[in-house]
């Protein structure tokens, strides 16, 4: 008689199993060997992050929400309604909820004031302001749709403002054309500080702060163009295996128009900056296309074998080889 070497559930329950022989069984032999998961280059660049971040003594913010608003991803931002980043072909709109339920009503109405007419030296963009435009359902496209709202929360908590560093690492998603560096979701790494009377000089000290952390000790600042930063600037660092200049971050001070309808006192200054997480994790495991690291078309072998990651303080790094 053949011995079985399971106890089935069928065997339960017809009863079979009080006369069924079964296979002696070794319990001490060893089970077969249980396969781990593998953390994907991405967030081992992200837990990185995330750690350097904490010790300069920022606070994560909550980012769990992919779909907001276009009044929290652009119009509280300070960006215009006819602005070309608002279009369907840069932007994915959501079908079904298309609106949102509701915002702030009382800083809905300071918002589309700011817009129409101005205020806080400002003479606003002069059009009307639809409310069906900014209540449109949106996949965000940058990670200051949360800036935002925390910003507004610590406005208006209770016992007022009180100086807060914040930072986020998530999910973005933008309609663009995909190509070896180009994806239409990619991970934001984003940080700000508000505090009374921050100037240019915090911002930079801070980004440099950051990037030293992560082994970049040469950078570059040049002036550009953002819709609610004034003044703005592009951040460049030195590849040492390109042998070049490239651009790695952008930043600036959030706009008057922006703070001033969420009730922040007249002399806080909110700086803030943010990059890509896939631009650095690439450079750090020696990956030339986007889509070798993240998508449908990653090797599994890739992320089995991918080395811990770790960035090296470079002041510690200076430090270490003056006292040698």
């Amino acid at each position: 008689v053949k011995k079985a070497a399971d106890l089935t559930k069928e065997m339960l329950d017809s009863g079979a199993w009080k006369e069924t022989p079964f296979k002696p069984y070794n319990f001490l032999t060893t089970g077969e060997k249980v396969g781990g998961g593998y953390l994907h280059p991405l967030l081992k660049v992200r837990a990185e992050f995330r750690k350097i971040l904490m010790q300069m003594g920022f606070h994560e913010m909550p980012t769990n929400k992919w779909v907001e608003s276009s009044f929290w991803n652009f119009d509280s931002l300070f960006q215009p309604q006819s602005h070309p980043a608002r279009d369907a072909h840069d932007t994915f709109f959501i079908k079904e909820p298309a609106a949102t339920v509701s915002v702030p009503e009382d800083y809905y109405e300071r918002v589309k004031e700011m817009h129409e007419k101005g205020g806080a030296g400002s003479i606003g963009y002069r059009y009307d302001f639809k409310r069906e435009e900014a209540f449109k359902n949106l996949l965000r496209t940058h990670t200051t749709a949360v800036s935002s709202q925390m910003l507004y929360k610590l406005a208006n908590q209770k016992g007022g403002f009180k100086p807060a560093r914040y930072f986020s690492i998530d999910r973005v998603f933008r309609n663009e054309t995909m190509d070896a560096t180009h994806l239409c979701e990619f991970h934001q790494v984003e940080g700000l500080v508000a505090d009374y009377n921050l100037s240019l000089g915090d911002l930079i000290g801070t980004i440099e702060t950051f990037f030293k952390k992560i082994g970049i000790t040469q950078l570059r600042f040049k002036p550009a163009f953002n819709p609610y930063t004034e003044p703005s600037m592009e951040i460049f660092g030195y590849h040492p295996d390109l042998k070049k200049w490239t651009e790695i971050g952008n930043s600036g001070m959030f706009r008057p128009e922006m703070l001033a309808p969420m009730g922040l006192p007249e002399n806080v200054r909110v700086i803030a900056w943010g990059l890509s997480l896939e631009r650095p994790t690439m450079i750090k495991y020696r990956i030339k296309n986007i889509r070798d690291l993240f998508g449908h078309k990653v090797e599994m072998a890739r992320t089995r074998t991918a080395p811990i990651c770790r960035f090296d303080d470079a002041t510690v790094v200076a430090e270490e080889q003056e006292a040698c």
